[in-house]
């Protein structure tokens, strides 16, 4: 365990932050040798600008975003000139990003409509192209690993109650984007 997740995408009330702050403190009371967060998905998008807009945050000692920018939402801008603000002046880690794929289709990289290996790979450049303009940006965790059984996923073509958001195929098959990934981490602390 390297930190604690107080909770994932919750949506920002009083009761919420009353709830997930003293969670928070109980954390810390409980193990002050780590780290705690949550993985957010409140941001506030205004044209290239991406604002961490969520007041759990003040609670926090690092701070997730799940985004799906180029997957669930169109870009605002070019990846490379997005510019995100951090209000809280907190590490950020990128809890959740990436874009679904099934294994063995390919295709176009430039439409979401047919879910192939090469909009998936696509997507992943276009994000990591983005975190090199986040200077507080601390940690990635593409979502996820493998692709997984998941009943509300009802594509009846390309999920059939599966999330295929998988870098590997639910048979341990490396995707396009599993490459991208590994070309990122391999070269992450070779920066010019």
């Amino acid at each position: 365990i390297i930190i604690w997740s107080v909770a994932n995408e919750t949506t920002p009330s009083p009761d919420r932050d009353h709830t997930l702050i003293s969670m928070a403190e109980y954390v810390h009371r409980l193990d002050n040798t780590r780290l705690v967060t949550s993985a957010l998905n409140h941001v506030r998008y205004k044209g290239k600008v991406v604002t961490i807009d969520d007041s759990l945050c003040k609670a926090l000692d690092v701070v997730g975003v799940n985004e799906y920018l180029g997957w669930y939402s169109p870009w605002p801008a070019k990846p490379g000139d997005m510019i995100w603000e951090n209000p809280y002046d907190k590490p950020l880690i990128m809890s959740e990003f990436g874009a679904e794929a099934l294994y063995g289709r390919h295709g176009s990289a430039d439409s979401n409509c047919c879910w192939t290996e090469e909009r998936q790979a696509q997507v992943y450049k276009d994000q990591l192209t983005m975190f090199r303009n986040i200077p507080f940006l601390r940690g990635t965790c593409p979502w996820i690993l493998a692709d997984f059984r998941s009943e509300t996923r009802l594509n009846p073509t390309y999920q059939q109650g599966w999330n295929r958001k998988g870098l590997l195929s639910d048979k341990g098959l490396k995707k396009k984007a599993w490459l991208v990934m590994q070309n990122y981490y391999k070269h992450l602390g070779n920066s010019d």
